[in-house]
């Protein structure tokens, strides 16, 4: 398990976040049979409704709204799909599941989207690694914990990467920082195996804080250095 963070992005960093800038919006889908069913790798962002997930990837791909950051949380309610990579030849999609966890959302709307979001998780071929989002001065949520234990079984068998994206740091101090992280460290340690890759970042929209290595992992997942 991996966290690390520097100041100045270096020539691999400032790659990374280039290929991230890239990201341009393909395709929407309220069900998996829905999806394209193409070889590309899909790496998905999931993460409660105010988790900061749509403001994440928005910042990663330095576009204000690429992904719907809606003052309503959980008002997304499809998986929507961006390619990553040349326009004529791209290597990646992020895929943006809809956030859960949010009150307010009707039951019945709730239960669909967690068998949408379970299928996937669970069953997509091509998803290649999963960013979760987790508000750093709550840590993880039973609910978080749930979505874990979805995608527990292929990120401990190697299939799936994952990498836990500690959002809204800026709001903590030194101390209650590295509380998070600890705390997060011990979370995913539960799942860790040999096979698994399992990275942790503290991040924030705000600081840019963490926005280098988000952006060199999902790229190192992707296109891995030789």
């Amino acid at each position: 398990m991996t966290s690390t963070f520097r100041d100045v992005p270096s020539d691999p960093e400032k790659s990374a976040l280039a290929w991230a800038h890239s990201a341009r919006f393909l395709t929407t889908a309220s069900r998996l049979d829905q999806l394209p069913q193409g070889e590309l790798p899909e790496i998905a962002f999931v993460g409660r409704s105010n988790a900061g997930k749509s403001t994440a990837i928005n910042t990663l791909a330095q576009q204000r709204r690429l992904a719907f950051a809606s003052r309503t949380p959980g008002r997304t309610q499809h998986i929507n799909l961006f390619e990553v990579g040349p326009k004529d030849a791209p290597d990646a999609l992020f895929a943006d599941l809809p956030g859960y966890g949010y009150a307010a959302v009707a039951r019945s709307a709730k239960l669909r989207w967690q068998e949408v979001m379970a299928q996937y998780l669970e069953l997509r071929r091509a998803l290649h690694g999963v960013v979760l989002m987790i508000d750093s001065r709550l840590g993880f949520t039973d609910l978080d914990r749930r979505l874990l234990g979805l995608i527990a079984p292929r990120v401990a068998n190697g299939e799936v990467r994952l990498l836990a994206v500690l959002t809204k740091c800026d709001k903590l101090n030194r101390r209650e920082a590295d509380a998070a992280l600890a705390g997060a460290q011990q979370v995913l340690g539960e799942i860790a195996t040999e096979n698994a890759e399992i990275g942790v970042v503290l991040f924030s929209a705000l600081s840019r804080r963490g926005l280098d290595d988000v952006a060199t992992t999902l790229r190192g997942w992707i296109a891995p250095a030789p």
